[in-house]
Order: C-alpha cells, then sequence, then structure tokens
C-alpha cells in the first residue's frame, strides 16, 4: 500500500509526528503527555478509524509506546502509558527484540486461508470447479443457479478458483501471513495473529501488508532527537532509495539543507558503503569462488542474509562476510569524525534488526526509516520543498552504488567491479527479491543449481525500494532511483575516492 495513503499511514504519520513534538517540546513532562497523546490522535466522542472510540485509542498508546522504544502489551496488563518511559526518555537507547509487535486486540483475527464462492458464480453448464475438487466439497446450489462449498470438506487447494471462467471463486488469505515470506504468523489460541521469532527476520512486509495496522515496529525517533539536543554531532547516513520519498521536489540539496536545519551535523549517502561493499564483495568471489565456496551470495540486504544463515546453517560461509553499506558509510563517517552519532535513514525495518547486532553497535547509533524521519520535519515545521538548495549536495557515490536500491543492483555493481580487473571472466547471476522467492533461490543453490554463481537476494519484492518504511510506488521509485543513478560522476563502484579507504575501514 506504498505510495497510497490509506488510514492506517495516517494514524502512523500522526504517531510519528506527536512522538517528534514530544521530544522537541522539552518542557514538556514526557509521562503527562504520552497519557494525554491518544485523546489528541482521536478526539471526540465516536470512534474515527472504527466503531469504538476507546479501542482506537488503546490501539494508539501502544503504537505510541512502540515509537517510543517500549514494549508492546497486551489488553490483560494493567499499567498506564508512562509504564517505563524513563527507559525511552534518554538520547541513547538500543532496540530491543521484538523488533515487530503486534498489537493483539488490534488484529482483526483473520482466516489462515479460505475459499469463497462470490456472487459472480453464473452456475455455468460445464461447473469445472465441480470436477476438479478432489474432495468433493462443491456442489450446485439449484434453487440459486451457483455452486456452493462445503467448508468442512474443503482442504482449501484453490483448484477451483483456477478453473473458474468467470473467476467467481476467489482464495483469501491472511495477508500478513501471504506476505510472509518465513512462514513466521500463525493463528493464536484466540484467532489472532502471532509471530514465531525464531523465523522471523523483521523484514516487515507483514507490517505493511496489515490491513488493519495491528502490527507495528519499534522506532527511535525520540532518541535521535533528544541525541542533538543535548549536543551529539549526529550524521545521517540516507540510504539511496530516498529519492522522490519526501515529494517530488525535494532534491539531494534540498535534503542536506533540511537535514540540516533540523540540527543534524552533515548527511552522507549510504550508496559510498555500497561502493565500499561491492569493491569487498568483488574481492571475495574472486578469492573464494569456485575454488573454496560453491556460490556466494550476497550481503547487503540483513533479512536475506539472516534468512539463508538461519535456513542453511552449513551454507553459512557462503553468505559474503562483507560490510553491509550502513556498516561500512557509518565506519566511514566515525573515521572522520570520531565522536560522531551516526543515524541510518532508509526504507528498511531489518536495518533496525542490524544496528542491534553487538558488532554493529559500536557503529550506527540509530535507525530510522523514510516514513518515520517524514514524522520529524513534520514536528519540526521543515518544508522541504521549500527549504534553501545546498550547492553542494549529496554527490560523492557512483551509479552502481545507488543502483543498489533496486533488484538486481548489488549483483551488478559487483560485476563491474570483477569486469575492471578481470575482462574476460565470465559472472555468472542469479538474483531473487521477496523472502518466498529468496528460499527457492538458496535451496536451489545449495541443491547445486548454481555451481560459481553470485547470488543476489532481496527480503523485499522490488528491493529496498519497496521497503517497509517507504512511502511512495515501488514504480515510481525504481524509475528515481535510475534517474538518480544517471547523475553520479562516476558509473562503477571501484572508481570512487573512497574506494581507497575500504583497507583501513575491515580492518
Amino acid at each position: 500500500m506504498r505510495g497510497v495513503e490509506t488510514r492506517i499511514q495516517e494514524i502512523r504519520h500522526r504517531i510519528f509526528r506527536e512522538v517528534a513534538r514530544m521530544a522537541y517540546h522539552t518542557e514538556w513532562p514526557v509521562d503527562k503527555r504520552i497519557e494525554e497523546l491518544p485523546y489528541k490522535i482521536i478526539p471526540g466522542e465516536v470512534g474515527n478509524f472504527r466503531n469504538d472510540v476507546f479501542l482506537e485509542r488503546a490501539i494508539v498508546g501502544e503504537r505510541l509506546r512502540l515509537a517510543m522504544g517500549l514494549p508492546c502489551r497486551t489488553a490483560s496488563e494493567h499499567a498506564p502509558l508512562s509504564d517505563n518511559i524513563e527507559a525511552a526518555d534518554r538520547d541513547e537507547t538500543y532496540y530491543t527484540p521484538p523488533l515487530i509487535n503486534i498489537i493483539k486486540f488490534a488484529c482483526n483475527g483473520c482466516a489462515e486461508r479460505r475459499v469463497l464462492v462470490t456472487e459472480g458464480c453464473q452456475g455455468c453448464l460445464a461447473h469445472p470447479c465441480e470436477e476438479v475438487c478432489p474432495k468433493g466439497a462443491i456442489h450446485l446450489d439449484r434453487t440459486n443457479g451457483r455452486s456452493y462449498i462445503d467448508q468442512e470438506a474443503c482442504i482449501k487447494c484453490g483448484r477451483c478458483a483456477d478453473v473458474c471462467a468467470y473467476k467467481a471463486i476467489i482464495v483469501q488469505e491472511r495477508p500478513c501471513a501471504a506476505a510472509c515470506g518465513m512462514g513466521a504468523i500463525h493463528t493464536d489460541c484466540n484467532g489472532k495473529a502471532g509471530i514465531d521469532y525464531d523465523k522471523c527476520v523483521s523484514c516487515g512486509m507483514c507490517l505493511v501488508n496489515c490491513p488493519f495496522g495491528a502490527i507495528a515496529d519499534k522506532s527511535q525517533i525520540f532518541q535521535v532527537i533528544r541525541a542533538i539536543q543535548s549536543g551529539e554531532r549526529v550524521y545521517a547516513a540516507v540510504a539511496p532509495a530516498f529519492v522522490g520519498q519526501f515529494g517530488p521536489k525535494v532534491t539531494p540539496g534540498k535534503l542536506r539543507s533540511a537535514m540540516k536545519q533540523l540540527g543534524f551535523a552533515d548527511i552522507f549517502e549510504v550508496a559510498i558503503g555500497a561502493d565500499l561493499c561491492a569493491t569487498q564483495e568483488a574481492e571475495d568471489f574472486l578469492k573464494e569462488v569456485p575454488e573454496h565456496l560453491p556460490f556466494m551470495a550476497t550481503s547487503c540486504c540483513p533479512a536475506w542474509s539472516v534468512m539463508a544463515k538461519k535456513l542453511y546453517p552449513d551454507h553459512a560461509d557462503c553468505v559474503s562476510m562483507a560490510l553491509t553499506p550502513m556498516t561500512l558509510t557509518a565506519r566511514l563517517i566515525k573515521r572522520e569524525y570520531p565522536n560522531a552519532k551516526v543515524v541510518f535513514v532508509g526504507p528498511c525495518a531489518a536495518k533496525k534488526l542490524e544496528a542491534m547486532r553487538r558488532s554493529v553497535r559500536s557503529e550506527v547509533d540509530f535507525v530510522l526509516t523514510f516514513e518515520e524521519m517524514a514524522g520529524i520535519f513534520d514536528a519540526g515545521h521543515v518544508s522541504l520543498a521549500d527549504v534553501e538548495e545546498d550547492p553542494a549536495g549529496v554527490n560523492d557515490a557512483s551509479a552502481d552504488g545507488r543502483a543498489f536500491a533496486v533488484t538486481g543492483g548489488v549483483a551488478q555493481a559487483v560485476v563491474n567491479v570483477i569486469r575492471q580487473t578481470h575482462p574476460d571472466r565470465e559472472i555468472k547471476v542469479a538474483s531473487a527479491d521477496g523472502l518466498a522467492e529468496c528460499r527457492k533461490l538458496m535451496a536451489a543453490a545449495v541443491a547445486g543449481k548454481y555451481p560459481g554463481y553470485l547470488l543476489e537476494g532481496m527480503a523485499c519484492p522490488g528491493g529496498c525500494v519497496a521497503g517497509a518504511g517507504t512511502m511512495q510506488p515501488i514504480n515510481k521509485s525504481k524509475v528515481n532511483v535510475g534517474l538518480y543513478a544517471k547523475q553520479a560522476q562516476h558509473q562503477c563502484s571501484s572508481e570512487t575516492e573512497h574506494i581507497k579507504e575500504l583497507d583501513k575501514l575491515v580492518d
């Protein structure tokens, strides 16, 4: 639903904006303010989005807590919203698991899977739905001329839907479960959705596909603002998928000006780290494949790499050990500014999970999505379209580095680096996007179908431009990233200025 301003997007934006406002207004007692906010966000006597105004406020309350980085609670817990608020009211708080949370009393309790005959049924003579049903669960109701399904006998195979000439039979799946490529969504004893965190890789696809807005992730909006207010030198590392996310008139130069207006010391584009990552992966591929490894998988997408290591631990060494663009950019910033705090601003929920790793905590201090950043701009009264253009803009990375944001871009960048020194070597590539397809790709590679290949996996369908924290239509983002890439001074990752720093950064 990226690019469609639904009621869910509206309420999420309100919450992010109010949490940011609460951080900016240091004169407001945080414990008192958070108790008031559900009544500000959901005013009046009747529901705005649901029939029950009290339920709406309860859901908003839990969303506010998650946006503050606090744990999600159940309906059975009796405690004020401000419970343990002191844990969030500071300028340095790490994400604590779980990152992705289901607000149970917001969940609709959707059926996992069901097959239904709609009013579009014409009661046709052929009646192929009845013929293909392996359980004899479909019959013609001669009183109304339509097919009906015996739900007790139905095994939800969907064959009837496949053969219906009128598409009058539909297969409904729980949207969050259908979007989860890891099979991590299940049904609890109350019929509500639950998450198996042993399977979850925090890609956030369940979050953006739940039509009831029952799934939310934690945020560090409050802590980022508090860090800036405390006098910390906070640098923003902005992912290349940012183009178009804050409006069609927002150029890289305007974004830089706007971030500085908010108090950020400066911004760096994460495509710089992408260039470093591509160069490191190219070196690793040449060194390891096929002499030591049967294939090599890219490391850029944390959800993909975690999935591969979880499901195929015996082939964990086939996932590149190269540092991700986020981590490399953060290291570059802290090498230049040792006392800096770094906030990654991007499209990805899984980057929050990556930043929780002990090996990354010292590099990346905060992670925000584009959607959360938009709430900060709003709260800070910064109109990005109207700010003065910074003539320096953001112009450091290569075209290939910027193209990391789109499916196929990572592998192509690695291949282009290899061709600089080994023009005659053939590099075979296979790629997949969406975790379900990524699992198939990895399974095939483990089975020996991709010998000597470079594998690229992207957890989000379409690549980073489809991340859970994006706001514009995915296809539009792809176009915008492509145009942005063409503006780069260099095409290949290995041609950029920062490559000479790589050895120092990966020691």
